[in-house]
């Protein structure tokens, strides 16, 4: 059985994979988590999840400190810190990492991009997340917590955009913001404290990116909606906290067309300085 390393695994394949004595089981990361409840995801992660799998909590585990005041909700992790987890979890050059979340991969796509960030190549999704599984569960804690890994992490710094990068050239870029319309448009806004968007960005709702089951729909339809913005140069993805906007990049990528950037403090660190400009008029299309 030969693995073919595309951005997405489907669960029949996995679970041949699992059930394969003859091959090297890939490091499983459940990233289930609950914005609201930053307690849930670990707690269903021990009550049931994929068997030998490893629990990444996107507080503690895929971002680094927060600073009230100066970062985003979810900033990147430190290279030196991330290197010491995924070390931590016993990934190797050549190890092969598949992710998952519940269903959406809003949270496994954020540790796809931070997986390839540092360099590591074999990274896969699990599309439409647990909800897409019928094999069998494990519960309980981590059993192999003492995993030692020698991956040298390798960050490219042209993956990500900063603030200040970001505010200098505007409006030359071309911003794609995956939060929900009305939180792109400042009717709503759950999470931060002030509403709106960033001047000139569109909107791209990460959920268009999937089926009504929670899969991602089909190359060809996600190449359809991001035609239009795809050849666009200095294309910068951005969220509410550099997560979903991951969601977009994962979906760009099955679409064939090229990486952008993302801006990983996102929405809320671009409202810490009060100086930095705020829209809330839908000067743009939606992207569909």
């Amino acid at each position: 059985m030969s693995i073919a390393y595309h951005p997405l695994i489907e669960a029949d394949q996995l679970a041949d994979w699992l059930a394969n004595p003859d091959i090297a089981s890939p490091l499983l990361l459940d990233c289930r988590f609950n914005l609201a409840d930053p307690a849930a995801g670990e707690q269903h992660y021990l009550r049931e999840h994929l068997p030998g799998a490893v629990y990444a909590h996107l507080d503690r585990d895929l971002s680094g400190t927060r600073i009230p005041g100066q970062t985003g909700r979810h900033p990147l992790p430190h290279p030196e810190d991330w290197q010491v987890r995924l070390r931590d979890w016993g990934v190797n050059d050549d190890t092969t990492v598949v992710v998952y979340d519940q269903s959406n991969a809003m949270f496994a796509a954020r540790a796809w991009w931070l997986l390839r960030w540092a360099g590591v190549s074999r990274v896969q999704v699990l599309n439409g997340g647990l909800d897409a599984w019928h094999g069998p569960m494990q519960s309980g804690a981590d059993n192999h917590p003492h995993r030692s890994g020698t991956l040298t992490v390798s960050c490219s710094p042209d993956w990500v955009i900063s603030s200040k990068q970001v505010q200098d050239a505007l409006p030359d870029l071309s911003l794609l913001d995956a939060r929900a319309l009305p939180r792109y448009l400042g009717e709503q806004e759950p999470l931060d404290a002030k509403a709106g968007h960033i001047p000139g960005a569109r909107c791209a709702d990460f959920t268009g990116n999937l089926d009504a089951n929670g899969h991602f729909r089909e190359p060809d339809a996600l190449a359809e909606r991001f035609a239009s913005v795809a050849s666009q140069t200095n294309l910068v993805s951005y969220c509410g906290s550099g997560v979903t906007a991951c969601h977009n990049i994962l979906a760009m990528t099955l679409a064939g067309y090229p990486q952008p950037r993302l801006y990983a403090g996102s929405w809320s660190e671009w409202i810490t300085d009060p100086q930095r400009p705020i829209e809330t008029d839908p000067s743009k299309e939606p992207v569909l």
